[in-house]
């Protein structure tokens, strides 16, 4: 069997391969409409088209990539187990790695506190995991989840997603979700703003949970991101998760939190929960947690495992391959200290960026944690709400993404209607790399202004 090598590809061009892609599949794939180019190779925060071209990823794989592409020592780490006689599918059954990984990925958590379980390998599915959990511990049936949270496209997490778009076309979700309003700095959902707009979401919680005529029966669990990824790149105050910590302990409610995206030293440490200081009863896991390979575990309390053998199942929850990219990232991780490079890195491109709005008012906002961070477009034509809140321009977003391919940088959008800017590039980005984002990303919002606004 030939396999098309890199050499081979760049005797075509990316509009060859994208016409074939459009002939060939679904039209539920989305990255190509943003990003019209054909991947022929990669290293680092690099990647290279068919054509030639050298783009800056600060995507990453949606943060999946957290060591960047083919890092040398994850490299190393599949060609390992090909030549070690290891079977590449297990199901759940035990392997020396599989161990190894189980030990390294507890190490990061309280000792003796949580146990692991691995499950279908996306975030989704360990989501789905978490909820049937939270149901079968508690006997109750109702979860509550966040306006502007994502939690995967399947059946059940869609229900805890808050975007719209993709629940319009599906009808009979998964009942009994009630959601919440989430504290957002900049665009507050009680329209106050501030520490003051935090604690209103967090006294609104605390009221909704207590109140005896609420309307909701006590729900198993809360599920919440503890920095908002797909809903804008929206940290939660440290005092809201504590708040939500303490409400949920007090009347037996699990909290579940989703580390998809924030976790592994994206935030500026091991986990995003752990800037309030808190240990939720369930934690979901996966993207970085597989060294950029396929994988999903939930890391839960003792006291929460409530499963029968066979309660959750899933073929590919035996990742070999995944485990020993994953094993190798942890380790790395630690040594190299990322947390700490994506602290640095993540203050130093705040700072610029903040700056750069001085010149381009058009961005509203620039917040997040660590190398996990949005940038609000705006029309600051317009006036401002009542907090200082300019309108949302999608428009000028879409023009700079696009601007931005256009000077061979690659990133997404979210937030409502698409309007923020994100980063989520690879946390062991150096200086330089991240000077050169800055560069690209300002002539980008020069040329879109141009463009959208002449």
């Amino acid at each position: 069997m030939t396999i098309i090598t890199p050499v081979q590809a760049v005797l075509a061009s990316n509009q060859h391969f994208l016409d074939r892609q459009d002939a060939m599949e679904s039209n539920v794939r989305s990255y190509p409409r943003k990003l019209p180019f054909a991947y022929a190779k990669a290293q680092g925060c690099w990647v290279t088209d068919v054509e030639g071209n050298e783009y800056l990823d600060f995507l990453a794989g949606a943060g999946t990539l957290a060591l960047g592409h083919n890092h040398p020592v994850l490299m190393q780490s599949i060609k390992d187990v090909l030549d070690s006689g290891l079977p590449l599918h297990t199901l759940d059954l035990t392997t020396p790695l599989k161990d190894a990984f189980t030990e390294e990925l507890l190490s990061f958590f309280p000792k003796d506190q949580y146990i692991l379980q691995f499950t279908g390998p996306s975030g989704a599915d360990a989501n789905e995991a978490a909820i049937k959990l939270a149901k079968t511990y508690t006997g109750r049936g109702n979860i509550i989840a966040f306006s502007g949270g994502f939690h995967g496209m399947t059946h059940g997490a869609l229900s805890l997603t808050g975007n719209l778009g993709a629940k319009n076309a599906v009808q009979n979700l998964m009942p009994g979700v009630q959601f919440m309003p989430y504290p957002h700095e900049y665009r507050c959902p009680f329209g106050i703003g501030g520490e003051a707009g935090a604690k209103a979401v967090e006294r609104y919680f605390e009221n909704f949970i207590e109140d005896v005529e609420s309307g909701m029966v006590k729900p198993a669990a809360v599920i919440l991101e503890a920095i908002q990824g797909e809903g804008g790149v929206v940290p939660a105050p440290v005092s809201f998760l504590q708040k939500v910590r303490e409400v949920t302990q007090k009347h037996g409610i699990l909290m579940i939190v989703d580390e998809v995206q924030a976790g592994f030293c994206r935030s500026g440490k091991m986990f995003a929960f752990e800037h309030a200081g808190i240990e939720p009863d369930i934690v979901v896991m996966s993207k970085a947690i597989g060294g950029s390979l396929p994988l999903a575990v939930l890391a839960i309390r003792k006291e929460f495992d409530a499963w029968q053998p066979a309660g959750h199942t899933g073929t590919f929850r035996g990742n070999q391959l995944a485990m020993a990219t994953g094993y190798a990232s942890l380790k790395i991780m630690r040594k190299e200290n990322l947390a700490q490079n994506a602290r640095e890195r993540g203050e130093y491109l705040t700072d610029a960026l903040r700056e750069l709005s001085r010149e381009f008012p058009c961005i509203g906002n620039v917040r997040g944690r660590g190398l996990m961070m949005g940038i609000d477009i705006v029309d600051e034509r317009k006036p401002a709400d009542n907090t200082g809140a300019y309108p949302q321009d999608a428009e000028l977003a879409v023009a700079i993404q696009k601007a931005c391919f256009n000077n061979k940088l690659l990133l997404e959008r979210g937030g409502r209607n698409g309007n923020v800017v994100r980063i989520l590039c690879a946390v062991n980005i150096n200086q330089a790399e991240c000077e050169e984002f800055i560069k690209r990303f300002k002539q980008s919002v020069a040329d879109a202004l141009k463009a959208v606004r002449g």
